[in-house]
C-alpha cells in the first residue's frame, strides 16, 4: 500500500488537503495530513518559539506513527514552505521514505532558509529587516495572495476559503535554515511543476542544458517530473488531477530530463539554421561587433540574449550559434551587428543587465563606423523583461526593437510583478515605436500566455507590431533543426528589422 503524508505551504494547514486526500483514499491509498504547529496543529504554547526544527518535528511524529502502524511506502508530498520541515524530516528518517514529492516548491539546500523561497522580492527584504508581527507573518489578505504565487484556476469560493482559514506563519519557521546531513540525497524524487506559476519541465530542461550546477542533480534517473496547467494550489484548484498525478509519482513514473552532459551538444550549442559566412568581428569588453563591407556609417543591430544563464556558462551567451549566425546575418545584409554578455544569472539580476545592455549600446552607438541614429535593438527569450526599459521611453535613435519568443511579463515564481522590468505594460508608452515580435507556435504555455498578454496590450494602445509567426517552431528554434518554415522566419524577421533600420 502507498501511504501518503501531505504537507502545506505557508499560512495553511490539513484543511486544503480535504478533496485531494478524499480522492487519493478512493483510489486506494493511506492518507495522512501533517498538523503543523500553529498552522492547524497544536498551538504553540506561552512563549514557546516556533521554528521550522518544531515543524521538522511535527512531521517527524507522522512518519514514526506511520512506519509503525502501516508498513507501506511512504510518499512525502511538501507544497510550498511545506517541502522544508518534509525534507528535514525525510534526511532524518531516510530509510523510511520511498519518494519525496515537491509540490510546486522549490528545492532547499542545506544551510539556507525558506525565507530564500519566498518569491516576493520586498517581503524577502522587510522579513529580513524584522518585518511581521510577534506572533508571526500575517496572512495575505483575499487580494494578496499572488505575492506567495499564482491564484489561476482557484474558484472565488477557494480562494475565500484560503483566506477565512489561512493563520500567521511563525517567523522562526522562515528564518531558521535548513540543516541537512545528506541521507535525503538517496531517496527518489518528483517535482511537480505548476505552469501558471513558474518553469515547466522544457523550460528546467534548458537549465539542465546550459549546465546550472545547482540544477544539474534534476536529470538523475531518480528524479522524475509532471505539470499541472495551473496556479500556485493545486490541492484546491484541481484536485482530481493532482490525485492522479501523485499516484503516477508514487509508482515511479513520469518525465526524466536529459542529462547536459550526453556527447551530442546540448540545443543552443547546435548550429545555427542558416549557412552564413565568417564575417570580421571585433571584440571590446563585453560586446562584438560583426562589420559589414564598406566604411560606413552603416546602421546597427545590439542582439541581447535572454537568461537567466549561469554566471560559469563557456561559451558565453555571444559565442552561441543563434547569436553568432544573426549577428553574421545581419552583417552580410549591410549593417553592423553587435553582440552583448550581460549579467542576467539569476531572476534579480534585471537592474544590473539592464545596465549591462545600456553601456554596451551606447559603444556602439559612439563607433564612428556606425550610424548612431539608426539602431535596433533585438532581444531574445528571458531577455524579454529588458525591453521595458526600452519601451517606456523610446530614445529617437531607436528604430526599432525586435524579440524572439520573449518572456513578456515576469513569472509569478520570479517575486518580481512590481517591478519595472514589465514590456506588458511598458508597451503603452512606446509610442510610434516599431517592434516586431516573432513567435513561436510550440512555445512554452507559461512563455505563450505572456506574448499573448503583451499582443493585448498593443492592440489595446495601438503599438506598431508585426508578428512573424513560427508555427511549428519551438522556443530556441534557429537551432532546434532547421526547417523551411523556420528559415524563411528568420529572413523575414531581419528584413522586417532591417527595414525599418533604413525608413
Amino acid at each position: 500500500m502507498t501511504v501518503f503524508i501531505l504537507v502545506a505551504g505557508a499560512f495553511t494547514g490539513p484543511y486544503v488537503w480535504r478533496d485531494t486526500a478524499a480522492r487519493l483514499t478512493a483510489e486506494g491509498a493511506e492518507v495522512h495530513t501533517a498538523a503543523l504547529t500553529g498552522l492547524g496543529g497544536r498551538a504553540a504554547g506561552p512563549g514557546e518559539a516556533v521554528d521550522l526544527e518544531t515543524h521538522i518535528a511535527d512531521v517527524l511524529a507522522v512518519i514514526d506513527s506511520v512506519a509503525v502502524e502501516s508498513g507501506g511506502d511512504i510518499v512525502l508530498v511538501g507544497h510550498d514552505y511545506g517541502i522544508h520541515p518534509a525534507l528535514g524530516a525525510a534526511d532524518r528518517r531516510a530509510r523510511s521514505i520511498a519518494r519525496i514529492v515537491h509540490l510546486d516548491s522549490g528545492m532547499p539546500r542545506d544551510g539556507v532558509p525558506a525565507l530564500a523561497a519566498v518569491p516576493d522580492q520586498r517581503l524577502r527584504e522587510e522579513l529580513t529587516e524584522g518585518g511581521g508581527e510577534p506572533t508571526g507573518l500575517l496572512p495575505p489578505a483575499r487580494d494578496a495572495w499572488s505575492r506567495w504565487g499564482s491564484t489561476a484556476g482557484l474558484s472565488e469560493a477557494a480562494l475565500d476559503g484560503l483566506t477565512a482559514l489561512a493563520a500567521p506563519q511563525p517567523l522562526g519557521t522562515l528564518l531558521q535554515p535548513l540543516r541537512l546531513t545528506g541521507a535525503v540525497a538517496a531517496v527518489p524524487v518528483t517535482g511537480v511543476l505548476c505552469t501558471n506559476n513558474g518553469p515547466g519541465i522544457e523550460l528546467v530542461q534548458l537549465m539542465v542544458d546550459l549546465g546550472e550546477p545547482a540544477i544539474q542533480a534534476l536529470a538523475d534517473p531518480r528524479v522524475t517530473f509532471f505539470e499541472l496547467a495551473t496556479g500556485h494550489w493545486p490541492m484546491l484548484s484541481c484536485p482530481a488531477e493532482l490525485a492522479e498525478v501523485l499516484t503516477e509519482a508514487a509508482a515511479g513514473r513520469g518525465h526524466r530530463l536529459k542529462p547536459a552532459d550526453t556527447a551530442e551538444p546540448p540545443p543552443h550549442l547546435r548550429p545555427f539554421l542558416l549557412d552564413v559566412p565568417e564575417r570580421p568581428r571585433e571584440r571590446t569588453g563585453n560586446t562584438d561587433l560583426y562589420l559589414p563591407e564598406g566604411p560606413g556609417p552603416h546602421p546597427a543591430v545590439v542582439i541581447v540574449h535572454g537568461g537567466p544563464v549561469p554566471a560559469g556558462a563557456r561559451p558565453t551567451p555571444r559565442d552561441w550559434p543563434t547569436f553568432t549566425g544573426y549577428a553574421r546575418y545581419v552583417a552580410g545584409r549591410g549593417a553592423v551587428a553587435a553582440t552583448v554578455d550581460h549579467r542576467l544569472h539569476a531572476f534579480t539580476d534585471y537592474g544590473r543587465a539592464a545596465e549591462d545592455v545600456a553601456a554596451a549600446v551606447e559603444r556602439v552607438r559612439a563607433d564612428p563606423r556606425v550610424d548612431a541614429d539608426r539602431i535596433a535593438l533585438w532581444f531574445f527569450s528571458g531577455g524579454g523583461p529588458l525591453t521595458a526599459d526600452w519601451l517606456a521611453a523610446p530614445p529617437a535613435w531607436l528604430r526599432c526593437l525586435a524579440v524572439n519568443y520573449p518572456i513578456l511579463a515576469p513569472l509569478p515564481s520570479w517575486g518580481v510583478a512590481d517591478a519595472r522590468f514589465h514590456p506588458v505594460r511598458a508597451v503603452a508608452r512606446a509610442g510610434k515605436l516599431p517592434i516586431v515580435l516573432v513567435r513561436a507556435g510550440r512555445e512554452m504555455a507559461e512563455i505563450a500566455a505572456t506574448v499573448e498578454e503583451f499582443l493585448t496590450a498593443a492592440r489595446r494602445c495601438g503599438a506598431d507590431v508585426e508578428v512573424v509567426d513560427v508555427p511549428d517552431g519551438r522556443h530556441g528554434f534557429e537551432t532546434l533543426g532547421p526547417t523551411d518554415e523556420a528559415r524563411h522566419a528568420v529572413r523575414r524577421a531581419v528584413e522586417a528589422v532591417l527595414a525599418r533600420l533604413t525608413a
